[in-house]
């Protein structure tokens, strides 16, 4: 079970924010070139920095807590998953929030629109 737990807190991620592409939204799905164009330039240059510092012993991938599953020896498929995974959650994050604070202003625009004029007062003297 150790060498399957970060593919499975991957899918865990993506579940938990998937909801936000229905109850708010997001769009990020159904749009699947616009996802590509934001997931594949992200997920190069960490795939790229990742493979350099593999090369030069900076870090390395413990073979108890990945799958064994190698793209290139000594770069596990459990990276790769993860530098897609986040970024998609991010991104429906973002969009949720962004389709809640549009939807926070038109509500804030239509009360105001609805509310009388605010009156002028003077202050005594």
């Amino acid at each position: 079970m150790d060498r399957f737990q970060y593919l499975i807190l991957m899918g865990i991620c993506l579940v938990i924010t998937l909801p936000l592409e229905f109850l708010f939204k997001a769009r990020v799905w159904r749009r699947p070139r616009r996802l590509w164009a934001a997931v594949w330039p992200v997920a190069a240059v960490l795939i790229v920095w990742d493979l350099i510092a593999v090369a030069r012993d900076h870090w390395e991938f413990s073979e108890k807590l990945t799958t064994g599953w190698e793209i290139l020896p000594g770069f596990p498929v459990d990276e790769v998953v993860f530098f897609v995974a986040i970024p998609v959650c991010a991104l429906l994050t973002f969009e949720a929030v962004r389709n809640s604070l549009e939807w926070l202003a038109e509500r804030r625009g239509r009360s105001a629109a609805a509310a009388p004029p605010a009156t002028r007062t003077e202050a005594p003297r």
